[in-house]
Parts: C-alpha cells; sequence; structure tokens
C-alpha cells in the first residue's frame, strides 16, 4: 500500500528543500561577486578546485562526475579556462579523445588568490554558528547526497 502522507522527517526534509535551493543559489552568488575581481565565477572557480583536489589528471568526464555536474558543462567552462591560460590540456595515456585538464601555473596563482579572498568571507560566514551545528549539517547533506548518488531513491 503506498504512502499517502509525509512521515514527520519527509516534513521537515520537504520543507527544508526549498532553502537548500536558495543558500545554493546565494552560494553562487556571493562567490561571483568574491572572485569576480580575478576574472573568475564560481563555476570556474569550482571547477579550479576540483582539479586541485584531484589526485592526478583527469579528463573532464571525471571532474564532472566529482563535481556532480553535466560534462556538457563542464567541458564549457573548461574550454573557457584553457582560453583563459588557467588549464592546458594533456595527453591522456589511456584514452586517446579524452585529454587529462591540468592547472597551469596561472590557473594555481588564480585558485590561491580566491581563496585567499574565501578565508575572511567563510569565517564571517560561520561566525556563532557552533561546531556541533555545522558537523551535524554536514553529516546530513552528506547522507542525503550519498543516498541520490548511490541511487537509493525509493
Amino acid at each position: 500500500m503506498p504512502q499517502t502522507k509525509r512521515t514527520p522527517a519527509g516534513e521537515a526534509l520537504s520543507n527544508l528543500i526549498p532553502d537548500l535551493f536558495r543558500l545554493n543559489s546565494l552560494l553562487f552568488t556571493s562567490g561571483d561577486r568574491l572572485v569576480a575581481g580575478l576574472g573568475l565565477t564560481s563555476a570556474r572557480w569550482q571547477i579550479l578546485g576540483a582539479i586541485v583536489a584531484a589526485e592526478r589528471p583527469q579528463p573532464v568526464a571525471w571532474l564532472a562526475r566529482d563535481l556532480g555536474a553535466a560534462r556538457q558543462n563542464v567541458q564549457r567552462i573548461v574550454n573557457d579556462l584553457e582560453r583563459d591560460g588557467l588549464v592546458a590540456f594533456e595527453t591522456n595515456p589511456h584514452h586517446r579523445r579524452a585529454q587529462l585538464v591540468v592547472l597551469t601555473d596561472k590557473g594555481q596563482q588564480s585558485f590561491d588568490a580566491a581563496m585567499r579572498l574565501q578565508l575572511p568571507w567563510v569565517n564571517g560566514l560561520a561566525d556563532g554558528l557552533s561546531m556541533k551545528d555545522i558537523e551535524t549539517v554536514s553529516r546530513v547533506v552528506s547522507t542525503l547526497r550519498g543516498r541520490l548518488e548511490n541511487g537509493e531513491e525509493p
């Protein structure tokens, strides 16, 4: 018999989801403002961060997977980053067509500058929030993301 009403947790999560959408939008808008002077956007910064976080150079498809983004969107941004000299493409010894994306010195400098700007911004944003609350939100978001990524949707 299908459920006909939300559980209390389902109701609470339903009420939270619009706030998460709005928070995501506000984070991107704030990030855009924060790094605009560096010639970056939040999307470009996010991709630079994924390249930095990767253990080794990766093709666009892998970066897109790690970001939970569409490959075509990541490819477009990576192409823009390459045009601006922030990333370069290298031959992938395992795949002829899927080139590896690597950060250039200019890209590393831009990323480092963005992170220097982010430091006081994120500290101010976190001001007054308890570590316990932040850790709880992090666990909940990680659990939800994991369920959706692993196809654990009902």
